[in-house]
């Protein structure tokens, strides 16, 4: 790798600056608002990858083929002073000036009343080197102990990123640690700064694997740094700058797309089990949950059916009804039509080597191929080895949504369960029909999910374009809230899961994943114990999302604390109507659901302490219970001027202050 040292000024057009760098690289500086500029770096005129779908600021839809990278519509491209000095140029709008330096590192600074202030900069001793004879690139900027970062969409540990290395590469982490595990199942190559001048948020748009260094690495020829390193693809990053955090994020959200605005019944309660579309009698032990929410008075708004629905002799066909198990899906899925639920359907990407349509699918050559042939590339998927299909290929997706509508859609089924979409195929090389262009998988691997849950949407909105589409997708990347509601993966059943996924979910809504939420009582593992199912209740029911899911996780499965699930789900819906506005809000205004309790205080510093606590919408406070045997819990109220009013006991408090409140296992109403 080189390290790109020496630049000159080359021209400038609307609202684009050229830099000429060494070995062919060229600078490009785009002023696209007062408050957000990017740079790209090109090789030979060109990019890696020509177009993006992450990048949609006017909120229309991408087309398949992508958005041209040197689009800048919907873009404002407000007018800046461009000043160019024997060591250095400047490029300033009303808000944020870029100083780039000779030998080349990057300089911001934001307007303040006492004038230019740098927010940040690049590493001096070399910011930014790019392969030569390989494609990596990496990008150095400097790090300090005063700030924090926040952000990378789905990550383990703590709220701050600080002094932690993070891999993107999606994975099917199922049983994951919530505190350590990475990588897991989404790319959000997305972070925010938080310094005492003010925040701002970098957002790298490039679709290969690729890590974010934020103080784990030390060097003893560099003062402290962090860094951004990726396998392949284009040095192209968006510098977004705020007064405060949440004006990043919501930027940001901007800048990807906006959020969906799903039906409100997507916000109730939502069953889940593998169990019954596993049993051989699934269409009666389907049928019969319904009668149970019935027999123990829980309402529900709808269900998801897990794969089992698919499968023959254990293994998963997608597009395959199992007519033993369910022998009259429309019969079934107008059964929970007829009980008010609505039914969501799980689907996959790849098919079985020994799928009843695979040699169908391989002939009208759907699959990515191999690298060293032309035949459909081999990966493990569940049971068995199995072919992805090529969402970057137009059969692909029409055979796609053909199939969403006629196996699925035209049985009574009302969303797509976009599942197991991770696309771990690690034949570097394996080819992608890419729109009649082939490039390599690992160039566009977080694409495919993408395009998978696009090809869904469509096809669901071609069916009933008088219904707002409802889609669930569990891997993606920057751009995907714009189709789908999301929840973190396969959890493991724990106490610390619990704890750790409070902060998980935060991090994924300061990266504008605000349509979120997790599988209450876990996923893998067993069961979770009486008393931690309850507290996983309470604390699910404070998420758009909201569903349970594991072999069996229901919510009469324990007698001895059925009135507390019932209670606390009556409670869910108490909040629909709040839940429901603050939904409208994230796909109006870009307003997070999900906020961290620093968020809307940040001249609060205890807020910015580690805690367990967050608020729903502005206004709801939410202190979960994530330790067992816990019946008191410290809760920190932020300092809002105005105080709090607490919801159960009908007491107000001042903020600014701990108090100590009763957490008994039962509400109190």
């Amino acid at each position: 790798m080189k390290t790109l040292k020496r630049w000159q000024y080359v021209k400038q057009a609307e609202n684009h600056i050229q830099l000429e760098c060494e070995y062919q690289f060229s600078l490009h500086i785009f002023i696209l608002e007062q408050d957000i500029f990017r740079i790209a770096f090109s090789h030979n005129g060109e990019f890696r990858l020509p177009d993006t779908w992450s990048i949609s600021p006017n909120g229309a839809d991408i087309p398949w083929q992508g958005r041209d990278k040197w689009d800048l519509s919907g873009f404002s491209l407000p007018s800046y002073k461009f000043t160019q000095k024997e060591s250095h140029i400047e490029i300033c709008t009303s808000k944020l000036k870029l100083i780039v330096h000779q030998p080349l590192w990057l300089e911001w600074q934001r307007a303040t009343e006492k004038g230019w202030q740098t927010i940040a900069q690049d590493r001096k001793s070399g910011a930014y080197l790019m392969g030569i004879s390989q494609q990596q690139i990496t990008h150095f900027m400097d790090r300090s102990l005063d700030r924090h970062y926040y952000g990378l969409g789905e990550k383990s540990g703590n709220l701050n990123r600080y002094g932690r290395r993070f891999e993107m590469r999606n994975l099917d982490a199922m049983g994951y640690n919530a505190e350590t595990t990475d990588p897991l199942y989404k790319h959000i190559p997305f972070y925010i700064t938080h310094t005492s001048q003010g925040s701002y948020g970098l957002f790298y748009d490039n679709l290969s694997h690729c890590w974010f260094d934020l103080g784990n690495e030390l060097d003893n020829y560099h003062l402290p740094y962090r860094s951004y390193r990726a396998d392949d693809g284009d040095l192209d990053y968006y510098f977004i700058l705020g007064s405060q955090i949440l004006d990043v994020t919501k930027k940001y959200c901007r800048l990807t797309g906006g959020t969906l605005f799903s039906p409100k019944w997507s916000l109730g309660y939502s069953g889940s089990t593998m169990s019954y579309t596993d049993a051989p009698d699934a269409q009666e032990q389907l049928k019969n949950f319904v009668n149970l929410c019935r027999t123990f008075a829980i309402p529900c708004d709808s269900f998801q059916f897990s794969s089992g629905y698919t499968s023959i002799q254990g293994k998963r066909y997608v597009f395959n009804w199992n007519k033993d198990k369910i022998p009259n899906p429309q019969q079934m899925t107008h059964y929970f039509h007829q009980a008010g639920m609505k039914v969501a359907a799980n689907i996959k990407p790849c098919l079985l080597q020994d799928h009843p349509r695979y040699q169908e699918v391989a002939k009208a050559g759907l699959f990515i191929k191999d690298s060293l042939s032309n035949q459909p590339e081999r990966s493990m998927f569940w049971d068995d080895e199995g072919s992805h299909l090529d969402f970057t290929n137009p059969k692909t997706i029409e055979w796609w949504k053909s199939n969403v509508t006629t196996q699925l859609l035209a049985y009574g089924i009302d969303a797509t369960w976009n599942d197991n979409n991770e696309f771990e195929i690690w034949d570097e090389q394996a080819r992608c029909d890419y729109f009649g262009e082939p490039k390599p998988i690992k160039l566009l691997r977080p694409l495919m999910p993408l395009l998978m849950m696009k090809a869904s949407y469509e096809a669901q909105l071609a069916y009933q374009p008088e219904q707002r589409p409802y889609l669930i997708s569990r891997s993606g990347m920057a751009g995907m809230n714009r189709y789908v509601q999301t929840w973190s993966g396969d959890n493991r059943t724990s106490w610390h899961t619990l704890k750790y996924n409070i902060k998980m979910g935060l991090g994924m809504s300061l990266s504008a994943l605000y349509n979120i939420g997790h599988d209450v009582g876990g996923f893998a593992g067993d069961k979770p114990e009486p008393e931690l199912f309850v507290r996983w209740v309470q604390n699910g029911i404070m998420y758009p999302r909201f569903t349970d899911d594991h072999s069996v996780n229901e919510p009469w499965m324990y007698p001895e604390v059925l009135n507390i699930i019932r209670a606390t789900i009556e409670l869910r819906y108490k909040l629909l109507p709040y839940l429901y506005n603050l939904l409208w809000k994230a796909h109006q205004y870009h307003e997070p659901m999900l906020r961290p309790t620093f968020l809307d205080h940040e001249n609060d510093a205890k807020t910015f302490q580690e805690n367990d606590d967050y608020l729903l919408g502005e206004n709801l406070l939410v202190a979960s219970v994530v330790e067992p045997n816990q019946r008191t819990r410290k809760v920190y109220l932020p300092n809002n001027q105005v105080g709090w009013y607490d919801f159960f006991d009908h007491q107000w408090f001042c903020g600014g202050q701990e108090i100590m409140a009763s957490t008994d296992l039962h509400p109190k109403s």
